[in-house]
């Protein structure tokens, strides 16, 4: 069988929402929604950007909060809005800069548990070009790859992995510690020591230094939680997404737009083919 979801980050991504079927799910960086769509229908999803402009039909009743990252959290208690409940899934896709996704991680931490799971796009960059912390590229990882030196040297305690799944990787981080002020108190030393830190320290052994994993899912699922959050039949959930979606993304391969293309063809296949009961409950 092949393992469809080897072949970029989106297409792990729901890949990783459908195994874990998260009770709740935040995304700082939604941009024009790619991912953050790919929330399942049952899930309370945040979505975090200063300046968002969702063309992609992502599920009722998600949250969009217009505003810097930095500045949510410190407005705002995500408890709360979640009703209670901690942050199942996370996933850092926001400023491709160190010292950001260093903060995002700090704050999505306090509100998860020692069975959440945070997902950090552009982990493992291409080469020195597009690491930079300049923008103007069009395959643009930045430093966020510090983040994970810096987390392998002041929190051992975490299970740390960087899958090397195009474009520029997609790291997973677990075991948790919503207790833990280890980052906090070491924050201006962090900072200090990795803000300047030259692209050559990780290109000497790039696959050791940031912990590399392959993009198979065998190896995936591997660092996920066993059970999902929710025992909900992914199958419905699968169908009642794609019913919903498959007309949005169908107008897309119309249009001509290539890089919609294949997902279009894709949620309207699935749904043709799934049992016509579950094509009914899914309307």
């Amino acid at each position: 069988m092949r393992d469809w979801s080897s072949r970029n980050y989106h297409l792990l991504l729901a890949r990783i929402q459908a195994h874990l079927r998260p009770r709740t799910y935040v995304e700082i960086g939604v941009a024009n929604g790619t991912s953050l769509m790919l929330a399942l229908p049952g899930t309370h999803a945040v979505g975090i950007d200063p300046e968002p402009d969702i063309t992609w039909p992502v599920e009722p009743g998600t949250e969009i909060y217009s505003t810097t990252s930095d500045e949510f959290f410190a407005n705002n208690d995500l408890s709360v809005i979640l009703g209670g409940l901690a942050v199942d899934l996370s996933f850092i896709d926001g400023m491709h800069h160190f010292e950001f996704s260093l903060r995002d991680f700090m704050n999505l931490e306090k509100y998860s548990t020692a069975q959440s799971t945070v997902l950090i796009h552009d982990c493992y960059p291409i080469d020195k070009t597009t690491s930079t912390r300049d923008g103007n590229l069009g395959i643009w990882s930045g430093d966020v790859w510090k983040l994970i030196l810096a987390l392998k040297e002041f929190r051992p305690d975490l299970k740390i992995y960087t899958v090397d799944v195009a474009p520029t990787g997609l790291g997973i981080i677990r075991g948790l510690d919503s207790g833990s002020t280890v980052l906090e108190d070491n924050y201006d030393k962090i900072i200090e020591r990795y803000l300047t830190m030259p692209y050559e320290v990780v290109d000497r052994d790039k696959p050791r230094t940031l912990n590399r994993v392959p993009p198979d899912w065998t190896t995936v699922r591997g660092l996920l939680p066993d059970q999902p959050f929710r025992s909900v039949n992914p199958t419905w959930l699968f169908c009642r997404r794609a019913a919903r979606y498959a007309p949005h993304l169908l107008l897309n391969l119309r249009l001509g737009r290539s890089k919609q293309r294949g997902a279009g063809v894709r949620a309207y296949k699935f749904y043709l083919a799934a049992p016509q009961r579950v094509r009914k409950r899914a309307r």
